[in-house]
């Protein structure tokens, strides 16, 4: 493995050739702190071909060659759920930092193995949710820090959208880890998540199935040890829709999370405007202030996030990370369990 240092950019090589991919390497290009220098496929002619449209140097013709490049830092892993596990733990035995794609696993005893698999072998294993990176993120996470609506009440979280060419499409295939819980339903949960700070201490959920087999929608109740609670909503079944709205015992927070925003609606590459306000009191009178910061690619910005956490080796700020993924994992768990039985699921 190459050293990585302040003006060497973290070599990135992506297992696969997923449509997810072309976006990533296109959003990370400009970057000087990351950059995909290979891409590999089972077959040397698709990476070749992939490679060529996608403007990436280098091209292997298997997963396993692109791990024993020795020019290669870390790898993005952008291949299907159920695939995640097997290879994050195989990258990670190669000495290889791994980016991976939401969600990290189809489980948490999967998440808690490949960052077993990491800590052994001393590399950075990082979900990659893009909006977590994005700058509205942070003030968001800073405004919860100064206490700008006070303690936190409960949450409540809808992400979702009308799946596009149903009889293939990956998301509708149980066999790959598809379904809205894993697929929406991951995100909603990052941002509870994120919020509350810990897993809940209970969940009760009911879900919709589609003819595949695979949840066309969940909805869950999230109860805390402390009486916090949230709800959670997903599904793709209907109009895109995400946002959340976070009550505090002293205010109100309403915002998107948007893994990609612009300045302006259908700005570059046609990202959207995340917008986030804020209203500080109880009394409904009182107005909102409308929160502006940075707009920038998520895949952009969670590369570089990835790149400095290798490059400073910051191993702590990697665990606080990974105790969020394995909390999220946990919860996804306990929410399929109950959308299942129709009872409530103790975490």
């Amino acid at each position: 493995m190459t050293t990585n240092t302040v003006s060497t950019p973290l070599n990135i090589g992506v297992l696969g050739c997923a449509n997810i991919a072309r976006q990533f390497i296109r959003d990370v290009r400009p970057s000087q702190l990351a950059r995909v220098t290979c891409v590999a496929s089972r077959s040397a002619d698709n990476a070749q071909a992939f490679a060529r449209e996608n403007g990436v140097a280098r091209s292997l013709g298997s997963y396993e060659a692109l791990l024993a490049d020795p020019a290669i830092d870390a790898i993005y892993l952008p291949l299907p759920n159920t695939m995640h596990a097997e290879w994050a733990i195989k990258a990670a035995a190669a000495g290889k930092h791994i980016l991976c794609e939401k969600p990290l696993a189809l489980n948490r005893a999967e998440a808690q193995s490949m960052f077993e698999a990491a800590r052994l072998n001393g590399v950075i294993l990082l979900e990659s949710y893009p909006w977590w990176f994005q700058p509205q993120t942070g003030a968001l996470v800073e405004l919860l820090a100064k206490g700008a609506i006070g303690p936190v009440r409960s949450v409540q979280t809808g992400f979702g959208f009308t799946v596009g060419n149903p009889d293939t499409n990956i998301r509708m295939k149980p066999e790959l880890g598809g379904g809205a819980l894993l697929d929406a339903g991951s995100y909603t949960l990052s941002f509870i998540t994120l919020v509350m700070g810990c897993a809940p201490s209970r969940v009760t959920a009911v879900a919709s199935m589609a003819a595949s087999g695979v949840d066309i929608a969940t909805m869950a109740i999230l109860e805390y040890a402390d009486g916090r609670r949230a709800q959670l909503s997903c599904a793709m079944d209907g109009a895109y829709h995400r946002r959340a709205t976070i009550v505090g015992a002293n205010g109100v927070i309403e915002t998107e999370y948007l893994n990609h925003t612009s300045a302006k609606d259908g700005g570059m590459h046609g990202y959207m405007r995340s917008s986030m306000r804020l209203r500080r009191g109880i009394p409904q009178t009182l107005s909102y202030e409308e929160i502006d910061t940075p707009v920038g690619s998520g895949f952009r910005f969670a590369a570089e996030a990835f790149a400095k956490l290798v490059r400073e080796k910051d191993f702590a700020a990697a665990a606080r990370a990974a105790q969020a993924s394995l909390d999220i994992a946990a919860t996804l768990d306990a929410i399929a369990r109950s959308s299942k039985s129709g009872a409530p699921v103790t975490l």
